[in-house]
Formats: structure tokens, C-alpha cells, sequence
């Protein structure tokens, strides 16, 4: 999977956000579970992911300290 540019994540709204950050967590978590049994095939997967959620959470903070 490729990484999700934060172009493209800045034309989502909130609520779509916090969806696609939710669902990135679960991803996460299943996928380190799987490579702690070394069932994962694609172990720079968990990068990808890992830095999608933090681009996400970036643009979310950026989002509500602007509303302030």
C-alpha cells in the first residue's frame, strides 16, 4: 500500500478523518499482532501506517487549533 498524501487527506472532513484515523488504528494493531506471530508479509507496511495516523492527527490538530 502506498503512503496517503497529505494533500489528499486535507480535502476530507472531519468526520471522515476520524474515521479513516480509527480504521488506521485497528490496521495497526491487527498488523502488529500478525507480525509478532511472523504471519506478516509486508513488515514496512506498519511504516506506512504508522505514519499515515500521524499525518492524519497532524491535520486534525491543525484543524481544531485553527477553529480556536
Amino acid at each position: 500500500m502506498k503512503p496517503r498524501k497529505a494533500k489528499d487527506l486535507r480535502e476530507l472532513n472531519d468526520s471522515e478523518l476520524e474515521r479513516l484515523l480509527q480504521e488506521s488504528q485497528e490496521t495497526l494493531v491487527n498488523q502488529r499482532f500478525q507480525h509478532s506471530l511472523k504471519q506478516l508479509q509486508d513488515t514496512a507496511y506498519l511504516k506506512i501506517l504508522r505514519k499515515d495516523i500521524a499525518r492524519i492527527n497532524t491535520i486534525l490538530t491543525e484543524r481544531r487549533n485553527a477553529k480556536i
